[in-house]
């Protein structure tokens, strides 16, 4: 580094070691949060042996927020010293995931206890707000501190709150309390069909006769002809799926999406929690089909239990000699809605932020690192597994209302007994609340999601509609994940929507501005005492024809829906 003119002239030089800056002052390390021994040989001591891969991220940050219940600022300088990653990198993922609290230097670390209050469609009707209210009243914040969350995929059990990983359905204060004291912050563990009860039932015959001699084409023909379709939302049908996939060269990889995030939606859960491994046959049946070098399962984290259920049952697996160890790699999520589209869910499984990605090319020539890759529903995948073996007629053997199949519908609500009911899928909005039990007592039917918030709401007179693919797009809807949710002449259809809204803007990934000011936008002018139609319906278009995603084109749906259909409310 030259001298300047006055240590030249006095025949000076910096001392070893010494940066100079622009001003002339010696500074003795570089620009940037320093490495500290300390956090770097905890965060080495938790990685292990682990490599250091940079789609490993997000589980590494979930090893640290796990350890020390949050993320400091040290920690985070540590783990990108380890993975040789920037730290502006290894911030804006951490950041980026609700899940993952990050401490910076001098701030105060959370409290050693986090309640979760979930604050979707079905809890809100349930008392959630009054619930969180008395919760802050009630506990000491510097001990427990109490948070709003998204849907928890436990809608039939509203209002629901998660104390650390443990659940409380039909929370009250002093159940929490309860738990508190108990020191019960642990995923509750649900009875289910293990390994061993499954296969001696005849499980895992089916994809074992196919790696033998069998014909993938074969297979996609009756799936096919079953008539099933991606169950996650999409419709898609499922066998096409796989020819895309196996036009393209390899390596290819197969991701699972059980990122179940749409408010309302609890079906891939009821069946994981009980007969996990007709999912995991069908998955290893469609990996087969496209001859997938790995599979990922891409599973929420608000489902510790499933987590806890998946990691037993593949590694059961790997001890049978079904797969072999590594093959199955089950990635957690860290709360983002977002990671359900399946780009950004890739995104993710590369250990980036869930940013959805622009297509073309779709992640069946261009999907994990770059690769071919299959993506299919949890549900999806369940039925793969019972087609193989009982024939396609499992499903298209029912046939209702001109409709054919069979349909998982979430339903929760002002019902009897909200839970998930499988229905024929030409079912309409009576049959489904029929299956629940009827109304709640004292409660008059008013309106309904037949989708999860991207759908909107119908009333109560659209009743003769069934609720399948296809069959709602004529009336500005669809049925989406069929999360149905049941609302009644005490609930406000505004407010619904409004609620609905304010969960978009949150989930937002904020890549696209129509998206992020739209949701934002829509929250403000949605709250005034009567609503400005025509704006609102110029920033609904704007947003549909703009976005990015399905996303930020579906956020309007609760909007447009309201203004046809409850024009008396605004």
């Amino acid at each position: 580094m030259a001298l300047d003119q006055h240590d030249k002239a006095a025949g000076k030089g910096p001392e070893k070691g010494v940066w100079k800056s622009g001003k002339g002052k010696g500074r003795h390390h570089t620009k940037g949060r320093q490495l500290v021994d300390g956090p770097w040989e905890e965060v080495r001591a938790l990685l292990g042996e682990q490599p250091r891969r940079a789609d490993l991220l997000i589980e590494f940050l979930h090893l640290i927020q796990d350890k020390y219940g949050c993320l400091s600022a040290a920690h985070l300088r540590a783990l990108a010293e380890e993975m040789r990653m920037a730290m502006a990198e290894v911030y804006e993922v951490a950041t980026f995931y609700a899940h993952f609290d990050v401490v910076k230097e001098g701030e105060v670390p959370p409290p050693a206890l986090t309640i979760r209050v979930c604050d979707s469609l079905s809890c809100e009707l349930a008392g959630a707000q009054a619930l969180k209210a008395a919760l802050e009243d009630g506990l000491d914040a510097s001990e427990v501190r109490v948070l709003r969350a998204p849907c928890m995929g436990r809608c039939d059990t509203a209002p629901v709150l998660e104390l650390g990983h443990h659940h409380i359905d039909h929370a009250t204060v002093e159940k929490v309390e309860a738990a508190i004291k108990a020191g019960h912050t642990h995923a509750h563990m649900p009875e289910y069909e293990g390994f061993d009860a499954y296969a001696a039932a005849g499980g895992y015959e089916t994809l074992e006769e196919l790696r033998k001699d069998g014909d993938w084409e074969a297979v996609q023909d009756k799936v096919l002809s079953s008539g099933l379709r991606g169950l996650g939302g999409a419709g898609f049908p499922s066998g096409k799926k796989w020819g895309f996939v196996r036009a393209n060269e390899g390596p290819r990889y197969m991701a699972v999406n059980g990122d179940e995030g749409e408010p309302g939606t609890f079906k891939d859960r009821h069946y994981l929690e009980r007969v996990p491994h007709l999912f995991l046959e069908g998955m290893l049946i469609a990996a087969w089909a496209v001859e997938a070098e790995k599979v990922f399962i891409y599973m929420r984290d608000e489902y510790p239990a499933v987590l806890e259920i998946l990691a037993r049952e593949i590694k059961a697996l790997e001890n049978a000699g079904i797969v072999e160890a590594g093959y199955i790699d089950l990635r957690r999520g860290a709360g983002a809605y977002i990671c359900g589209e399946e780009s950004a869910m890739i995104e993710s499984i590369e250990g980036k932020r869930g940013l959805p990605r622009h297509r073309p090319p779709f992640v069946a020539q261009v999907g994990i690192f770059g690769q071919p890759t299959l993506v299919h529903n949890v549900e999806t995948l369940h039925w793969v597994t019972r087609i193989c073996r009982e024939g396609p007629e499992v499903l298209s053997g029912t046939e209702l209302n001109g409709r054919k199949g069979l349909r998982s519908y979430s339903v929760s609500g002002r019902v009897a007994h909200p839970g998930v009911y499988l229905l024929a899928a030409g079912s309409t909005i009576t049959d489904v609340i029929a299956a629940a039990g009827g109304m709640a007592e004292g409660q008059v039917f008013k309106a309904y999601q037949p989708g999860g918030p991207s759908s909107g709401l119908l009333p109560a007179s659209m009743d003769d509609v069934p609720l399948d693919f296809d069959t709602l797009q004529p009336h500005g809807t669809f049925i989406g994940s069929a999360a149905v949710v049941i609302l009644s002449e005490d609930d406000s259809a505004r407010a619904a929507a409004l609620n609905m809204l304010r969960f978009f803007e949150d989930e937002s990934c904020g890549q696209c501005t129509p998206c992020r000011v739209g949701c934002e936008k829509a929250v403000k002018l949605m709250q005034a005492d009567s609503w400005d139609t025509g704006l609102l319906e110029e920033l609904s278009s704007a947003m549909v024809d703009a976005s990015i995603c399905g996303l930020g084109q579906a956020a309007p749906n609760p909007i447009r829906m309201v203004m046809k259909h409850f024009a008396d409310e605004i």
